[in-house]
């Protein structure tokens, strides 16, 4: 049990409404801080390890153009893999780039964190609940997206560059990097789509049995999303995407039903009845108005009243 004097926390303070504007401004001002304090130290360590990541995402073309090499017979004991680079800070620049975004994976649980720490006062229990699950599975959902798009591009290129055979081709350095990266983001933002279908049925506005009734629509458009994003026009690489989020949709579907029977059993035993919503309920031994008429005894008449008299009346 707390005393009285105990002193409240920052998160107390924010929750109850007593912090003035100039404490959440400096409260803001703190958490901007760690979170950039933690970004710069991922950038530090994107830039230490970004030949290596370099390497990994380059790793899908210098491979097929080595196998291209050993299938024409050539010698690769020199085999160099080659981009063209325009201007003479390329790789600098491509270096930031490549620390900058994994310092702000590497930092997303700080910048998060501080992050939530912010916002969660002004929640209520159970949005902080659902918060809570939600960050748990949206990270692993991302990664594994992303992970699917890199393999849509290992395969996708073996297609692109099977046709510059004739052609001399270097490609640019950071034309690749960036339709790699795109990809694979594009991938993880998919791989998001079933949280928003349970939100919308954690939040009442669709129900298990209409998101099932809808799933022909959204299966043409989960088709039409993937066609659009995907920047690879062969029919693998939105193949590829459009069946995980099919097959995520309705998993989210399954989901719903299982949180609309338990919103169902709550609220039954919280009005002690399981009706339905277009079922009426027992109103039980509740007089009806005809029947309360019936018991009132008929009117008497009452006289009429004596005309009122003048002052004149007396004289006369």
């Amino acid at each position: 049990m707390k005393s009285r004097g105990a002193k409240k926390s920052q998160f107390q303070k924010a929750s109850d409404g007593s912090m003035t504007l100039m404490d959440h401004l400096r409260e803001l001002r703190s958490r901007l801080f760690k979170a950039s304090l933690g970004l710069v130290l991922g950038l530090i360590v994107g830039v230490i390890f970004a030949q290596e990541i370099i390497n990994f995402i380059t790793d899908p073309y210098c491979d097929f153009m080595r196998d291209s090499l050993i299938k024409d017979g050539a010698d690769i004991a020199g085999f160099k893999c080659k981009f063209n680079v325009v201007s003479p800070v390329d790789i600098f620049l491509l270096n930031l780039r490549v620390g900058l975004l994994v310092g702000f994976i590497l930092s997303a649980p700080v910048w998060l964190y501080q992050l939530w720490a912010f916002v969660a006062p002004g929640l209520h229990k159970h949005e902080r609940r659902y918060t809570y699950r939600f960050a748990a599975v949206a990270g692993p959902l991302f990664i594994g997206g992303a992970i699917l798009g890199y393999f849509v591009i290992s395969k996708s290129l073996q297609f692109f560059l099977g046709l510059s055979n004739q052609y001399d081709l270097t490609p640019d350095i950071n034309g690749y990097y960036d339709f790699v990266t795109n990809v694979m983001l594009l991938f993880g933002a998919g791989f998001e789509f079933p949280l928003l279908i349970v939100a919308l049925n954690l939040v009442g506005v669709a129900s298990a049995k209409r998101l099932l009734s809808w799933w022909r629509v959204a299966t043409v458009l989960i088709f039409v999303f993937c066609a659009v994003v995907t920047p690879t026009p062969d029919p693998f690489g939105m193949t590829a995407l459009a069946i995980p989020m099919v097959g995520m949709y309705f998993a989210a579907v399954g989901f719903a039903f299982l949180h609309d029977r338990r919103k169902a059993k709550r609220e039954a035993a919280n009005w002690g009845g399981d009706l339905s919503d277009d079922e009426a309920s027992d109103l039980g031994d509740i007089v009806t108005g005809e029947e309360q008429a019936s018991e009132v005894d008929d009117p008497t008449p009452i006289s009429p009243a004596e005309p009122p008299r003048r002052y004149d009346d007396d004289a006369t």
